[in-house]
């Protein structure tokens, strides 16, 4: 769809302002801080809002919103943005957290009453991220989606290191080396993709690079590439091991960006990426990527099982989540790859609202172990009942929107691949576990003698919540306008990769892929 405003460039270029404003700030209007980040975040869900209504629902399956500029032709380089159903779900779904977090961290890095700078510096950098967010999920050029893939370990890496706990230096660092690992392999494979393809000065413009006609062998190698890369970031098993460490040590704020958004480029990549660019090679790794899925599904839902500490069960459970999603894409069905989008968009809600509570818990009791708290919903009754909403919802509860997207992937995934689907099913009985043992240890039984003049949340505090809560009613009662987003760009996902289509079964809806 033709437009004459830049949205996507405006959606950029925003929080990219606000980030210089809150760094510029004069030493007289640092107590505005919170207002000012605010602000800028705030206006970022407004103008989403507008390119969601300038955005042709009817026609999900077509980039729209396109902008596309010659930035370094001689390379083949372009400035090409543009987003499909999936993209700008995903864009939705992010700038809805970002303002959450910075109401979250409104007393955090020692402000209990007038902001401090290291409040403004890392809000901020919130801002910054919430930049290259917003470029990553709707490049149209690889070698630009590659700039924006690694320019976003940046923030992340000051947003762990300088704000975090008391390993934060040793989990930034993991993250950053495990990052620019994959982001290294997937350098060669990009300057690989575009000497094998039309070159030119729009040379690495997806559009351009889809559908050419590559050597097997270099096919597969570049799908290898590309999917490590993903991999990593999503992050899956056996490359996974960074995210735990990461979210223990980071900021509730920042957990919630980095495994509730950013981690949804590693899956958001394989589905715009490595499907289309490489459809002979990702059929011939599907096998290998599901039974990595299974793996991820049961081995994270069985750690977080485990855990002592909130922050890393949150995490372990992120692992397992991605399963379903990898699993999703790589059973190569129309309605589970629809799923797994919507899934994307869920997990951000669900588990963002679990790093966000856990980090109300943890400031409360100044401990993220679990064996600290007990019998907190008699002191806490509203904590203790967001929490078990929020824990609902990641465990795919009927009536909450994480469980129609979990049902579409089982149930797409059933039509190619039975055993898969089955074995994926254990995950939700596991997921069970974790969430409601998890909700027992915290809130139930008798309240310890320490906790017993915990404060509830307070106004502020509900705000962040509240939203979450209700938007994850909304999906899950009238999911309908999200699969309107979802569905096209999955059946055409389907059609890209080459495979035959199946009959659906009996009361579950293939949309176009029969």
């Amino acid at each position: 769809m033709s437009t004459s405003f830049p949205w996507l460039t405006a959606l950029l270029v925003l929080p990219l302002l606000g980030a210089v404003a809150l760094w510029a700030l004069p030493a007289g209007w640092r107590g505005r801080t919170r207002a000012v980040a605010l602000g800028f975040a705030l206006a970022e869900l407004l103008l989403a809002v507008g390119a969601l209504l300038a955005f042709d629902t009817a026609d999900a399956a077509t980039f729209q919103l396109l902008e596309t500029h010659r930035w370094i032709p001689a390379l083949g380089v372009s400035y090409a943005l543009g987003v499909d159903g999936v993209g700008l779900a995903l864009i939705l779904m992010s700038v809805l957290l970002v303002p959450l977090v910075v109401l979250a961290a409104w007393r955090e890095q020692g402000s209990t009453g007038a902001p401090t700078d290291r409040l403004r510096q890392y809000l901020a950098l919130v801002l910054l991220l919430e930049a290259f967010i917003v470029a990553v999920f709707a490049a149209r050029d690889v070698f630009l989606f590659y700039v924006v893939f690694e320019a976003m370990l940046i923030p992340v890496y000051f947003m762990i290191g300088m704000f975090g706990g008391e390993q934060r230096r040793y989990a930034a660092v993991k993250f950053l080396l495990f990052s620019l690992a994959g982001g290294l392999i997937m350098l060669v494979g990009v300057i690989a993709l575009y000497l094998n393809g039309p070159g030119g000065p729009e040379g690495f413009l997806t559009a351009n690079l889809t559908g050419v006609a590559l050597d097997p062998t270099l096919e597969k190698w570049l799908f290898v590439a590309f999917f490590i890369a993903f991999a990593i970031k999503a992050p899956m098993f056996p490359v996974h091991t960074w995210l735990p460490d990461a979210a223990q040590q980071a900021p509730a704020g920042t957990s919630t960006l980095l495994v509730g958004v950013l981690d949804k480029v590693g899956t958001f990549g394989m589905l715009t990426l490595c499907l289309p660019l490489f459809p002979a090679a990702s059929r011939w790794a599907a096998p290998v990527v599901i039974v990595l899925a299974l793996v991820s599904i049961l081995y994270g839902a069985l750690l977080a099982i485990g855990q002592k500490d909130l922050m890393r069960l949150v995490a372990y459970t992120s692992v397992s989540h991605f399963g379903f999603i990898v699993l999703g894409i790589f059973a190569f069905s129309a309605t589970s790859i629809a799923g797994s989008s919507f899934y994307m968009v869920n997990h951000g809600l669900s588990t963002g609202g679990l790093f966000l509570l856990v980090g109300f818990l943890a400031a409360r009791r100044g401990s993220q172990q679990i064996a600290d708290f007990g019998g907190l919903q008699k002191v806490v009754p509203v904590l203790a009942g967001t929490f078990l909403v929020i824990g609902l919802s990641a465990l795919s509860l009927p009536g909450l929107s994480t469980f129609v997207s979990e049902f579409l992937v089982i149930v797409g995934t059933f039509t190619r691949h039975p055993a898969a689907a089955v074995v994926a099913s254990l995950g939700v009985v596991l997921a069970a576990i974790y969430v409601l043992w998890t909700y027992q240890r915290v809130f139930t039984g008798p309240v310890r003698d320490e906790l017993a003049g915990t404060p509830d949340l307070v106004a502020r505090e509900r705000w962040v919540v509240g939203p979450l809560i209700a938007v994850m009613l909304v999906l899950g009662f009238v999911p309908g306008p999200a699969l309107d987003l979802v569905r096209p760009p999955a059946e055409v996902s389907v059609q890209q990769v080459g495979v035959e289509p199946v009959v659906p079964l009996a009361g579950a809806h293939e949309g176009n892929d029969k």
